[in-house]
């Protein structure tokens, strides 16, 4: 087995090397997880982070590159690394998608991830995939074209700086998972961050050195590569007396489209380029503001952070974070934290800017109603105590397999009893208007035969009490053809679709009172996670598991996992003595 494996890495290596022409690179890694105390809001809070950073390594590599990341794991927690947008054809096993594709690395213990990266280019990036960790492992991963004449579709920038908005929390990340899997669903963080700074907005200090400071020549263009890592919440980005030109999202080119605001949900990325064309003798702040759900939706404290875009001579070295600054930065007007408006056209607006062929013939439709419910602590469908709010599709609420990620045990045609099939459609009435309904529990998934189109319609309540739904395919790019306000109309929201140039994505944001519809073809075998990127959602279910069977083919079936595969039963003993 372990042959075969080595065979398939090394033929990976071969025939990316000959598609750089030559140029293809392994790019090597070595993340150390472990606790470190961070100084934050004027307290010292411990955090499980990679390599003493936050955020932490910023992988960068360029189109037919081959990636070796080892993972050393000195936290208390068993955790996985996600490569969250990286296609992984025939490579599912390195997906890092904890009990979906397999057990947590174990305290003590290594695992090294292989993978390669083609025919990808713009920004993705890496996360834990256990609990709630991503909220302090994660960093970007930067995809360059190779050199020559298929560069960046835009003129080369100046420089080319990585933006990752996060959230600070002052609490232990696995309990906060456990909290939210126990039905509390109001932990909140206690800011917003920049790179991992919170800003001057809570600064304790006096001194400005924990605000993001961009400095920037005049007339210079820069690549701002843009990362949402947060837990909580889709996010508005503005810098005052400036524009973005987005060219790109989930390392796909879109059609430049100007804006003075983007919209970014969690696990997205956006590049977008910044000319510094303000007056340069004047300091800009560039404000991270988190959107939320207007009432009777429960409201939480407004979360932003800021960084400042100041301007330095040409032949002058830039001003250091310690030095006094002349005057006051100007700061942008920003969107009501309640207005959907702007995000709503920020993504209609984005449009492929390369020819894909799109699929025309569906051969799977389905219609995914993202919705939530409760589940009874002492079971039956209706509750005389105290009961648990879940997150759900189609009135089912997602659970991990407690002993065997779910893609060993379809590889090994294991697939035991309490793995159910999820409905394509809503069992019951949508809930557009009624309270809370009960819902069931299960490890659902959706078997998918190979080379499939499949069209998904995700539909988000309509209801006062909403919300949107970044949700987010792994192993797979799809086609957002559209999306739309109210319940969704086959008859009539078909004729809007988007059939010339949609934008590829591997997440799709649902927007709030709304539904959106993707497209995509089964061509990559494996099991594959399907689950909406909001922390609360996906640890209380709002997921899927969508099972692609191999092709005809050698070269189209999923090969045997790597040898060093992490096991399971030693994790499962571990957890049962916590």
């Amino acid at each position: 087995m372990a042959a075969t494996v080595a065979f398939f890495f090394f033929a990976a290596i071969l025939a990316a090397a000959a598609a750089g022409g030559g140029d293809a690179a392994l790019v090597e890694h070595t993340f150390i997880v472990s606790q470190v105390r961070l100084n934050r809001l004027c307290n010292d809070t411990l955090v499980t982070v990679v390599n003493g950073q936050l955020p932490g390594p910023t992988i960068e590599v360029r189109e037919g590159d081959s990636v070796v990341v080892h993972v050393i794991n000195k936290s208390p927690h068993g955790l996985t690394i996600h490569w969250h947008g990286v296609k992984l054809q025939l490579n599912c096993w390195a997906d890092g998608a904890g009990m979906i594709t397999q057990c947590p690395i174990r305290p003590n213990n290594n695992f090294t991830y292989r993978f390669d990266i083609v025919e990808q280019e713009g920004t993705l990036w890496w996360h834990a995939h256990v609990a709630s960790l991503r909220a302090t492992i994660h960093g970007a991963l930067i995809i360059r074209p190779r050199p020559g004449p298929s560069s960046y579709p835009f003129p080369k920038p100046e420089k080319e700086i990585p933006i990752v908005i996060g959230e600070w929390w002052e609490m232990d990340l696995v309990e906060l998972d456990m909290r939210l899997r126990n039905g509390n669903l109001f932990d909140v963080p206690r800011a917003a961050t920049i790179n991992g700074q919170t800003g001057d907005l809570y600064n304790c200090s006096g001194a400005i050195k924990e605000s993001n400071i961009l400095n920037v020549e005049h007339g210079k263009t820069y690549l701002l590569r843009i990362v949402n890592a947060a837990l909580n919440s889709e996010y508005y980005l503005k810098i005052a007396g400036h524009k973005f030109t987005v060219v790109g999202a989930d390392a796909n080119y879109v059609k430049p489209y100007t804006t003075d605001v983007i919209t970014i949900a969690p696990g997205e990325t956006v590049d977008a380029l910044l000319v510094t064309d303000a007056h340069p003798g004047g300091r800009y702040y560039m404000i991270a503001m988190a959107y939320q759900p207007p009432k009777p939706a429960k409201q939480f404290p407004l979360f932003l952070s800021r960084g400042i875009v100041q301007y330095y001579d040409n032949n002058a070295s830039p001003r250091k974070e310690e030095e006094a600054l002349p005057n006051t930065p100007m700061a942008p007007e920003m969107p009501d934290q309640h207005d959907a408006v702007p995000s709503f056209y920020f993504y209609g607006n984005l449009t492929s800017l390369q020819p894909h062929p799109l699929p025309t013939i569906v051969d799977e439709r389905l219609f995914y109603a993202l919705d939530a419910g409760y589940f009874c602590r002492e079971g039956g469908s209706s509750c005389q105590n105290v009961s648990n709010i879940v997150a759900t599709i189609n009135n089912v609420s997602f659970q991990l397999p407690e002993t065997t990620p779910l893609l060993q045990a379809h590889y090994y045609n294991n697939m035991k009893s309490g793995i159910g099939t999820l409905p394509d459609g809503s069992p019951r009435m949508f809930n557009y208007s009624m309270s809370l309904a009960p819902t069931s529990k299960a490890t659902s998934v959706r078997k998918l035969r190979y080379n499939t189109t499949v069209e998904i319609v995700f539909q988000s309540p309509v209801i006062a009490d909403s919300y949107s739904n970044p949700m987010h395919l792994h192993g797979h790019d799809f086609f957002v053809l559209a999306q739309g306000f109210g319940k969704f109309d086959e008859k009539k929201d078909v004729k809007t679709y988007n059939l010339v140039d949609p934008p590829v994505r591997n997440t799709v944001h649902v927007p709030i009172y709304g539904w959106a519809a993707i497209r995509f073809v089964t061509k990559n075998p494996g099991v594959w996670y399907l689950h909406c990127h909001y922390g609360h959602h996906s640890s209380t279910g709002m997921a899927v598991a969508l099972v692609v069977e191999n092709g005809p083919t050698l070269d189209t079936t999923l090969p045997p996992p790597p040898a060093d595969f992490p096991s399971c039963d030693n994790y499962i003993s571990m957890l049962a003595n916590e």
